[in-house]
């Protein structure tokens, strides 16, 4: 009992520090979570016991639940053609081109290439979502825009994650019956029963949401494909409700990156050997070149078409082709389930984390174009000025 406590101690020290780094830094905690989980688990070699596996698969669940949830339909709804269009594109050029280039040029089995190609064609919410904070794009159109198509785009991830490794059997037809009916009904019926229970200190609306969330996982499990498709989906239908109940998200958010998502993070860089890297530092760039080039080629000639300027357009394009949580998420799940090995899981997670530096620095250092907020822009259209582009983004810079 006394080695479970100081292993506690450990591992929520190391998240303790990653808080702190990312806070000094300004980098998504989850990226200094992965980081720190590489150090640890290459010079100190962090102990992974069936607890940590626990916590780290709940802490899955509910980033991706949260996730999901902070869709804005009105958003997708408005700007339905451009963001399903990027986010299409966004998912489909670099998930077959990857997958192509892993299976023939690599010569990686068929599942170990679909594994590459899920995890290099994600989007990461996380890092594009602060970013669009940071710099005010969450208030233009454009903004608005890119995070609707980032959660097209792995919603596209997770659904070819659940599909393509799912045993079809009776228990899959169960888990799709019972995640077709949790979505039916729960957004009827979640802001009743919420009402009737209240915000307790006993926290029943949590509790319920983890019981559907444990629940589906479990069927999900059954059926051999991934618990966080069905939080994603709960996530996405759930999200107008914890769009107007702030308070309620924000205390799940608080629980999930308090004390569940670090252990996530953190396992999920433990994992990474950095022997792998050194070995293939040149397969590892190549793919992280491939997957930019692909994004490209998905996304740029659909912001063209939807009247990005030739600026917004390579900026949308490059904040598209970043990546973490999913391509995370789907990398130890082909680990965890023995369809890639040790060593293809260090060169998925690399890229995955070099898709997330380098895209983001150059997207913030070349091409970071000015924003008006959507407000200014109604408030001008009422006075009959007019805008510079249909995204509400002038030629002048603003200095941040």
């Amino acid at each position: 009992m006394e080695s479970l406590w100081i292993q506690s101690s450990l591992w929520l020290g190391l998240a303790l520090l990653a808080s702190l780094i990312s806070i000094r830094m300004g980098i998504s905690v989850a990226l200094i979570e992965i980081f720190v989980g590489m150090l640890a688990g290459n010079w100190i070699g962090l102990p992974i016991e069936a607890w940590v596996n626990y916590l780290a698969g709940v802490g899955a669940i509910l980033l991706t639940f949260l996730a999901g949830a902070e869709i804005d339909p009105a958003v997708v709804r408005k700007h339905f053609a451009a963001s399903v269009g990027i986010g299409a594109g966004s998912f489909l050029a670099p998930f077959l081109g990857c997958l192509l280039w892993t299976r023939y040029l690599c010569h990686w089995s068929g599942p170990q290439a679909m594994i590459a190609g899920i995890a290099l064609s994600t989007t990461s919410v996380a890092v594009t979502y602060s970013v669009m904070v940071e710099t005010g794009y969450n208030q233009t159109e454009m903004g608005k825009i890119i995070l609707a198509a980032c959660f097209v785009t792995d919603l596209g991830t997770v659904l070819a994650l659940g599909i393509l490794f799912a045993n079809y059997n009776g228990w899959l037809a169960c888990f799709a019956i019972a995640t077709a009916a949790a979505m039916w009904y729960l957004p009827r019926w979640v802001p009743k029963f919420f009402q009737r229970a209240g915000s307790r200190i006993s926290e029943p609306e949590t509790k319920f949401l983890l019981l559907v969330l444990f629940l589906l996982g479990g069927l999900a499990n059954m059926a051999k494909t991934e618990a966080v498709l069905p939080a994603y989906l709960i996530g996405m239908v759930l999200a107008p409700y914890f769009l107007q109940e702030r308070v309620l998200a924000h205390r799940m958010r608080v629980m999930s990156f308090t004390f569940l998502t670090p252990f996530y993070f953190l396992k999920a860089g433990s994992l990474v050997r950095f022997q792998t890297i050194l070995a293939s530092l040149g397969l590892i760039a190549l793919l992280l070149a491939l997957k930019m080039a692909t994004k490209f080629i998905g996304v740029w000639p659909l912001t063209r078409k939807f009247d990005f300027r030739p600026l917004e357009g390579i900026y949308t394009t490059l904040m598209m082709s970043t990546g973490l949580t999913f391509g995370t998420i789907s990398a130890l799940y082909g680990l965890n389930n023995g369809i890639i090995n040790a060593e293809q899981y260090t060169i998925l997670v690399a890229v995955v984390i070099g898709s997330a530096v380098v895209p983001t620095l150059i997207a913030q250092r070349w091409f970071q174009p000015a924003a008006v907020p959507v407000e200014e822009e109604i408030a001008d259209r009422r006075h009959g000025k007019a805008t510079a582009t249909p995204l509400a983004v002038p030629s002048q810079t603003k200095e941040r």
